[in-house]
């Protein structure tokens, strides 16, 4: 195992609560938090490699979202701009073909799946089984018993996010199996 794949864990492990970072005005917030991993949501081609060295110099893992960053085509040429000039400790991305060739690059993938319905849930195990990324983030997180799903299923490392709003949402995540809780609600990085 890697430095940054036993960073990753090391650090969910001790620190479940990921900061998800939806507005780039509130990188601060992130790093006056006590979360030591972060996602980037936002941004664009003009401010991303910025937002990344501001929050890597104060000790924070950085996971950019490729899909949402403004001015970046989702395709292997801009995964190898991130890679090589943004420098974050990984990507998140929704796309397969993403995922594929970070894996080749030696980048620390996470997938994300919104899971909709039933289909989107054996796809997304299929897929999940198929690729195998680092870790995955399942959408909406407050499903217990699809966290529990596809984590046995695939018994790749779950992260749950979006509707987190309170600790019973994060320990039942946790109880389900989620190895940590991705949210931009900033009242639960201090859980």
């Amino acid at each position: 195992m890697d430095k940054l794949t036993c960073d990753f864990f090391g650090n969910i492990l001790d620190s479940p609560i990921i900061a998800a970072i939806n507005d780039i005005n509130k990188i601060q917030n992130v790093i006056d938090s006590p979360c030591k991993i972060s996602f980037l949501l936002t941004g664009d081609i003009l401010n991303i490699e910025e937002a990344v060295n501001l929050l890597k110099k104060n000790d924070k893992l950085v996971f950019v979202h490729i899909d949402l960053i403004g001015g970046i085509s989702k395709d292997i040429t801009a995964l190898k701009y991130i890679n090589n000039v943004v420098k974050p400790d990984g990507i998140i991305t929704t796309k397969s073909n993403i995922i594929k060739a970070a894996k080749d690059l030696d980048i620390f993938t996470i997938q994300r799946l919104f899971i909709l319905d039933s289909l989107a849930l054996t796809t997304g195990i299929n897929s999940i089984k198929s690729i195998r990324p680092d870790a995955v983030e399942i959408l909406p997180g407050i499903m217990p018993k699809i966290i529990r799903e596809v984590s046995r299923e695939t018994r790749i490392p779950v992260i749950a996010g979006g509707l987190i709003r309170d600790k019973a949402d994060v320990i039942d995540c946790l109880n389900a199996g989620a190895m940590g809780i991705s949210t931009s609600n900033e009242g639960v990085w201090y859980m």
